[in-house]
């Protein structure tokens, strides 16, 4: 009778462990949504410095009573630019919308907002990206639902366009005024 090397036996296991970890993957509710560790807890510090000529941002804005959006941005962000219109209509249509400016130029994020109209009601200024590293931003452009008392609702990976905007985004900001 030949013995079988466990060496033998190793590459199968390992492909099967990975094959499992893939179909589990795939079988999450929303395999395409990163999942943010800080939904259902208080959101993080914000910067202490705003964008040049733009209301800073506060902490105790995040805490006021109402639902505000938080949007990660940048001047240089194409996504950033194409969502812009849809940050201009939730502003218009009475919502908070703040913004984080990161990895950016104060003298590039400050006409940004003049030169395209600035939505935000406040900004934060984040040259290092350490704000977003503490939020978990992973890109921009990224946009949270924050809770009246500073809890996070919800996050939104990508631009605030197109059918994914409509269906997951809008749905969720409809919930979180409810």
């Amino acid at each position: 009778m030949a013995k079988i090397s466990p060496l033998m036996i190793l590459p199968p296991a390992i492909f099967a462990a990975f094959a499992g970890l893939a179909v589990a993957g795939m079988m999450r509710e929303n395999p395409d949504e990163l999942r943010s560790t800080f939904v259902g807890k208080q959101a993080p510090a914000v910067p202490v410095e705003a964008v040049q000529g733009t209301v800073q941002l506060t902490d105790a804005d995040l805490r006021s009573g109402d639902i505000t959006i938080v949007n990660f941005w940048a001047s240089w962000c194409p996504p950033c630019r194409a969502e812009h219109p849809n940050l201009l209509d939730l502003e218009a249509q009475g919502y908070r919308v703040a913004g984080i400016n990161f990895r950016d130029q104060q003298d590039q994020a400050g006409p940004y907002l003049v030169d395209y109209e600035d939505p935000f009601f406040a900004t934060g200024f984040d040259l290092r990206g350490r704000t977003a590293i503490d939020w978990g931003v992973t890109a921009p452009p990224e946009t949270f639902i924050v809770d009246g008392d500073g809890t996070v609702l919800f996050r939104y990976v990508g631009p605030l366009v197109g059918s994914d905007y409509e269906q997951r985004f809008l749905p969720a900001l409809a919930q979180a005024v409810e």
